[in-house]
């Protein structure tokens, strides 16, 4: 059995790792696995989804509502787009509940393979999807019926690296670890972005429409299966599940876990509430805004929000330095504070012609990197330790649904009926749950 060293100023005092018998039970190894073996695999494994997300997410604006909905006004066949956009975010907690089931009975590797069949299948169905022209409303009903499956097949794609990342990481540089995977945010946009904007500029709109849309799908599915099937050779090692079984990082009844660990799931999920309600508002919502009222070219807006993605990057390597130097909580909630003050100049700034808008997405991006970079796991260390592997899925899940998954839908659907001003209620919204959930969290410690 091979066998993967780890020095020992890189583990955390609370760290005991066991060892591990060969086959004839003779002789002992060392099972030690360096943070930055597993900051591999998270990071593998969340810029694919990331970029699945965003070749999506980009499609629901440039592509679906005039492919899929061509009978509405561009207006409402975007909402209608973003509608079904929100269906993975609903249907991705009951992937994680469906997945961990199977991880009980049948182990994490033939949840991993599960999850790999079931996301590749969803994600290539709709780079072959036929459209409204060619199928009619059986159309919209399978491009919404693949979407569920990508939000179930994506809640059963967590394996519970991040968890062991953020448990395994030496004490002084957690912030700096917890923001590994969260590069995969900036990383998935500005590529899927970049294929958008070279099919948009290279291809005439007939040709887009008929089948240049479609590649960036193939992309996806082949991302998807070369790292996912990363990801099921790293966990399913003897190394890798000795060291989740130590650190009981196994699933958990979810009742069970609704019952005694509710609280902090939710307190969870809000905690991070502001750097998700950003998340859309600077990636999607503004590309819908142009695109609708057609105030300037996509591919142009495009590399600018290409440019707002490197600062993003910029701001997530910050945040893991911030983090270590003043704390996580410190960190969010200052960030929290910049973004509710960042809420009140939407109106102007998007209202502000192209100087305006340009401004508005290059802080904004800076403001997300910077934010984001710790949002995953603001609350991980609250639970029992048996509870972490269930939880920070969970968590995770809950977070995307309140901050993201209907954040397009209801920004546009706000900015055409009552004006940018309701955008940046929205936003301030999720600052303030922010705060109140930090607030939360701080007392919740102090009293255990």
């Amino acid at each position: 059995m091979s066998s993967t060293r780890i020095h020992s100023g890189d583990v955390p005092a609370d760290f005991s790792p066991h060892s591990l018998r060969d086959a004839s039970g003779a002789g002992t190894v060392e099972s030690h696995i360096d943070p930055g073996e597993i900051a591999v695999g998270v990071i593998i494994g969340r810029a694919s989804e990331y970029f699945d997300f965003f070749v999506y997410a980009i499609a629901s604006v440039l592509v679906f509502p005039r492919v899929f909905f061509p009978f509405e006004e561009r207006l409402e066949g975007t909402l209608y787009a973003f509608l079904i956009f929100s269906f993975a975010f609903i249907a991705r907690p009951f992937g994680t509940v469906i997945f961990m089931e199977i991880q009980r009975r049948m182990g994490r590797s033939a949840k991993l393979t599960f999850a790999l069949f079931l996301l590749g299948v969803s994600t290539a169905g709709i780079a072959f999807l036929p459209t409204y022209s060619h199928l009619g409303f059986a159309a919209i009903i399978w491009l919404s019926v693949l979407r569920i499956g990508q939000g179930v097949a994506l809640g059963g794609s967590w394996d519970g690296l991040p968890s062991l990342l953020a448990l395994n990481a030496p004490e002084n540089k957690r912030g700096w670890y917890a923001m590994l995977g969260q590069l995969g945010a900036p990383a998935g946009f500005l590529i899927a972005a970049g294929l958008f904007w070279f099919m948009l500029t290279t291809l005439t709109d007939e040709d887009f429409l008929d089948w240049g849309w479609r590649y960036p799908f193939y992309v996806a599915f082949a991302i998807n299966v070369v790292a996912l099937f990363a990801r099921l050779r790293l966990v399913s090692t003897n190394e890798y599940a000795r060291l989740l079984d130590e650190r009981e990082l196994q699933p958990v009844s979810v009742f069970e876990m609704s019952r005694g660990q509710g609280r902090n799931v939710l307190i969870g999920a809000l905690a991070a509430l502001a750097s998700y309600a950003l998340f859309h508002l600077v990636t999607v919502f503004p590309l819908s805004w142009i695109s609708v009222y057609q105030t300037r070219s996509a591919p142009d807006f495009l590399q600018i929000q290409m440019l707002g993605a490197v600062l993003a990057a910029i701001g997530v390597v910050i945040s893991g330095l911030l983090a270590d130097k003043v704390g996580r909580r410190t960190t969010l909630g200052v960030l929290a504070v910049l973004i509710a003050i960042f809420s009140a100049f939407v109106p102007t700034l998007m209202g502000g012609g192209n100087t305006g808008q340009d401004v508005f997405i290059l802080v904004g991006f800076s403001l997300l990197g910077l934010s984001y970079g710790q949002a995953a796991g603001a609350v991980t260390a609250n639970f029992p330790a048996r509870f972490r592997y269930t939880g920070a899925a969970l968590t995770s899940d809950l977070a995307w649904l309140v901050g993201a998954g209907f954040a397009p839908l209801v920004a546009l659907g706000l900015s055409a009926n009552f004006g940018l001003a309701y955008v940046s209620f929205y936003l301030l919204s999720g600052a303030v749950a922010s705060l109140a959930a930090l607030s939360l969290n701080r007392a919740l410690e102090i009293r255990d």
